[in-house]
């Protein structure tokens, strides 16, 4: 399982119609085969500029590769995406990675 995590932030303003059509039409890519869970979250860390995320998940690899490659996400990307988003960071975490038998012992010292 692969979880998809984009948060960004936008050319426009926060309450204008653009925003809002944007933000509608990147909830429509929930509708491209293989996507799961697609979430347009605000974001309200002070800690990043962005204002918004959006994060889906993907069962396999091939799916989201699939999903990277619909026409209907291409055309999002080029006629959406690149012209609307002012900065954005893109993540990808494996959602059944095995941590608990790979990861090494951490040790915490309280006094620094």
């Amino acid at each position: 399982m692969i979880r998809h995590i984009v948060p960004f932030r936008l050319k426009h303003g926060k309450g204008t119609p653009e925003e809002a059509g944007f933000l509608a039409a990147l909830a429509k890519l929930a509708e491209i085969p293989g996507v799961l869970n697609l979430q347009v979250l605000p974001q309200i860390s002070r800690k990043n500029d962005f204002d918004y995320g959006v994060s889906m998940e993907f069962a396999s690899n091939a799916d989201y590769q699939a999903y990277n490659d619909h026409p209907d996400h291409v055309a999002f990307v080029q006629g959406r995406w690149l012209p609307e988003v002012a900065a954005f960071l893109e993540i990808d975490f494996i959602l059944d990675w095995g941590v608990a038998d790979t990861a090494q012992p951490v040790t915490i010292n309280p006094e620094g």
